[in-house]
């Protein structure tokens, strides 16, 4: 009778091994103050100095990054999917007005691949330096049975402190506030399943196929990483009042904005006070897709709206200019029932 091992039944043991030497490197740069342990022991250790805060609050967010792995996978290319997946957790937790403290990840998989796990890990050591956060734990899963040839999934978790006197959660908005909203990078990582379905099952398009509209190949635009605001906002943060702050992400506009807002106040966004990039042009076209599905999908070319007064709105500029951030002045808060209007 057949002697029967772990790794015939599918899971290489060596092949983790391998995988943690070769991610070593990547995990040691983005260790900060806080870290007290290396990789390799049961959980991760991070030190809160409290001596920074009155009363501080843990701020937590968790996320993946959906169907845009397809793209990955499509191409080979999987270091920026691991920056996607930082900036999903981190540009969350940001919209409370916390600093990111440590991260962790989950990546699983059918088979473990030393070399294709390194750089998705290479990725995202690089958002957590981008982010001021450590990179303290993580998990590979090899999972035969249930992910089948090279698909893969992955969930990332961030922690992150604010004082509690300094928590932002919308509710300090004021009728006549500013809103402000700093540019994306492209689709960043929501509305995949839409534009896998635009682009490459209704026009039968390939990675690699060049559009000119786009300037280059449509698949290394769409894999363009989800930008991390961490410096823009905490620059802000730390001078100015910042009354309320929202994440474009799943749900574009029409559901994001809302979630910040204070009842008995609206933010009126007008949507000729910024640039949308041509990638959301080439989309809509391809779908002929009406206005309100693109900018209840899609970030449209802003990643990041927070609100302040008008008085602080000198400062504000001041700030982002020196830091050579392009911002647009999106919209005001009004009065009105419903929370929320494009105009």
């Amino acid at each position: 009778m057949k002697k029967e091992t772990y790794k015939s039944a599918g899971v290489d043991k060596e092949a983790g091994y391998k995988e943690v030497e070769l991610i070593k490197k990547f995990i040691g740069k983005t260790h900060t103050e806080g870290v007290l342990s290396g990789i390799g022991g049961f959980a991760g250790l991070f030190q809160l100095d409290t001596k920074k805060y009155e009363e501080p609050v843990l701020v937590s967010g968790t996320d993946g990054v959906g169907t845009k792995l397809k793209l990955a996978i499509m191409s080979g290319i999987y270091d920026t999917v691991g920056e996607d997946l930082v900036a999903m957790c981190v540009n969350d937790v940001l919209c409370q007005g916390a600093k990111p403290l440590f991260f962790l990840d989950y990546i699983a998989s059918s088979n473990t691949v030393p070399e294709k796990m390194a750089t998705i890990v290479e990725g995202i050591a690089e958002g957590c330096v981008k982010s001021g956060c450590a990179l303290i734990g993580g998990e590979t899963a090899e999972m035969p049975g249930f992910y089948e040839g090279d698909d893969f999934d992955m969930a990332g978790f961030v922690v992150g402190v604010v004082d509690k006197k300094n928590i932002i959660d919308g509710s300090a908005i004021n009728e006549g506030d500013i809103l402000i909203g700093l540019p994306s990078s492209g689709v960043h990582s929501n509305g995949f399943s839409l534009v896998r379905k635009l682009v490459f099952e209704n026009a039968k398009m390939e990675f690699d196929t060049h559009v000119d509209s786009l300037g280059g190949k449509v698949g290394k635009v769409l894999l363009t990483p989800t930008r991390i605001y961490y410096k823009p906002m905490f620059n802000i943060i730390e001078k100015v009042k910042v009354n309320g702050i929202c994440h474009i992400t799943g749900g574009g506009f029409f559901e994001n904005i809302p979630r910040m807002m204070p009842e008995g106040l609206k933010a009126s966004v007008k949507k000729d006070s910024f640039p949308v990039p041509k990638i959301f042009l080439f989309l809509q076209e391809l779908g002929n897709i009406d206005e309100e599905e693109m900018y209840s999908t899609f970030n449209m070319g802003i990643g990041m709206v927070f609100a302040i007064s008008k008085e602080d709105l000198a400062e504000t500029e001041s700030i982002l200019k020196e830091l050579r951030e392009d911002y647009y002045i999106i919209g005001d808060v009004k009065k009105d029932k419903e929370p929320f209007e494009l105009c």
